[in-house]
């Protein structure tokens, strides 16, 4: 628990009105809510490891109080320091290294300081997780072909909620519900490997997400959110793609315009060069990954079709920065209208959100099955050939008796939870037992 006690002293003009912990795998980020801006200085000290934040001219009008659970933060103290300054003391677990910035107010919050910490130990074993993704990838059971790296982005996190629906649900929950779901059935798919982007409530840049997804050697890259629209009437799922030329549409323009303002709202420093350079270079090699993105986009658009209305029938374009990919083909799935009453109650049902992540499942099982890269378990000869189309009556046990395969092997082929079915879903039959 983090107690402030400091006595307020009238003739100062900034006062601290709340702090924030995110923790991350790699890094923890502690953000003051200002009245106003604030001179500020912060340094590390070692021995035992503490991080030293000083605010001029700032004061407490009352105790502010945030977790420090499951944190490298063990302990915080606060104080007036002898020249008037408030000075906040984080004792840490760890050593780390410190850069802050202040923000401008946004349509989410007022003035903010940011303090990213970040731990040289913490990289390597993010870095480590990364790579055990792929050598997991490498080390199936089939021996000589790999499986297929998937992607799964749950859009904001932490001091990014994304949109808000009417009861007060947070898109950045819901995604991440739905994106668990999705997974789920990815691990239990014959040839395929997940890879969670973001598997907590913290924030991670848009350009960080793309940059875990092509450091993992990811096949596809599947970014996950719930719309909103000043209209509470608008409906449907929708699936968007990269645009080099232009929106598809006003709609697609004022989407994308919105899902890159995340990085203002999660807080990014906006001024490094190499960033805007790199985010150039990578403009001019995008062409292949738009193409199979359209693609991707249009299978999952298609079976989304058969648990929720589509708001338009064909996959969208628009200068999306998280799909920026210069060589992972790249999606972003609007999975509903959180503004919308009636899709947030269904958003928030898990039976819905099940359905959801099977019908991006059905979609990207029905990309792959033709055009599977190279040295892939999919990319095998017989795999995933045989399919089956489910008519009414029809049950997993009598489709296995069909097929002469077991249930288990045909439930564990198309990443069922259950032995549920729903009519006009496509199954993929494996090779008989």
């Amino acid at each position: 628990m983090l107690l402030f006690l400091v006595g307020a002293d009238p003739a100062m003009a900034s006062s601290v009105e709340g702090v924030r912990l995110w923790q991350a795998p790699d890094s923890l980020r502690l953000v003051f809510d200002l009245s106003d801006g604030v001179d500020h200085e912060v340094f590390e000290l070692d021995d035992p490891d503490r991080v030293v934040v000083d605010l001029e001219g700032a004061e407490l009008e009352e105790a502010l109080e945030a977790s420090t659970e499951d944190t490298w933060v063990e302990e915080i103290r606060s104080g007036r320091h002898g020249d008037g300054r408030l000075r906040v003391v984080l004792d840490m677990e760890r050593s780390v290294s410190s850069k802050t910035f202040l923000l401008e107010p946004n349509e989410e919050y007022g003035h903010r300081l940011v303090v990213d910490l970040t731990s040289e130990s913490a990289k390597e074993e993010e870095q480590d997780s990364l790579m055990e993704v792929v050598r997991e990838a490498e080390e199936n059971q089939q021996g000589e072909n790999r499986d297929l790296i998937i992607a799964i982005d749950a859009g904001h996190g932490g001091e990014d909620p994304g949109a808000r629906g009417p009861s007060g649900t947070h898109e950045k929950d819901v995604v991440m519900q739905i994106a668990r779901r999705l997974e789920k059935r990815v691990e239990a798919a014959e040839g395929m490997t997940p890879l969670m982007i973001r598997d907590g409530d913290y924030f991670v840049a848009l350009r960080d997400r793309l940059r875990k997804a092509r450091e993992a050697k990811a096949d596809l890259f599947v970014s996950i959110h719930a719309d909103a629209f000043e209209n509470s009437r608008a409906h449907g799922s929708s699936v968007y793609a990269l645009s080099q030329n232009g929106a598809t549409s006003e709609a697609a323009k004022r989407l994308a315009k919105s899902e890159n303002e995340a990085d203002l709202i999660g807080g990014v420093r906006l001024d490094d060069k190499d960033e805007t350079l790199a985010s150039v270079l990578m403009d001019l090699s995008q062409t292949g990954a738009i193409e199979a993105s359209l693609n991707v986009g249009q299978e999952v658009l298609e079976n989304m079709g058969g648990v929720n209305e589509l708001h338009k029938s064909d996959v969208e374009q628009a200068a999306f920065m998280v799909l920026k990919s210069p060589d992972i083909p790249s999606i972003l799935v609007e999975t509903a209208f959180l503004s919308n009453p009636s899709e947030e109650q269904r958003l928030r049902s898990s039976a819905h959100q099940k359905k959801l992540a099977a019908s991006m499942m059905s979609g990207i099982r029905s990309y792959f099955r033709d055009n599977a890269p190279p040295g892939t378990v999919w990319a095998e000869k017989d795999f995933g050939t045989a399919e089956h189309v489910v008519s009414n009556g029809e049950t997993l046990s009598s489709i296995a008796q069909d097929y002469r395969v077991s249930p288990g092997r045909l439930r564990s082929a198309n990443g069922l939870d259950d032995d549920m079915l729903r009519a006009g879903t496509t199954l993929d039959i494996p090779g008989g037992s």
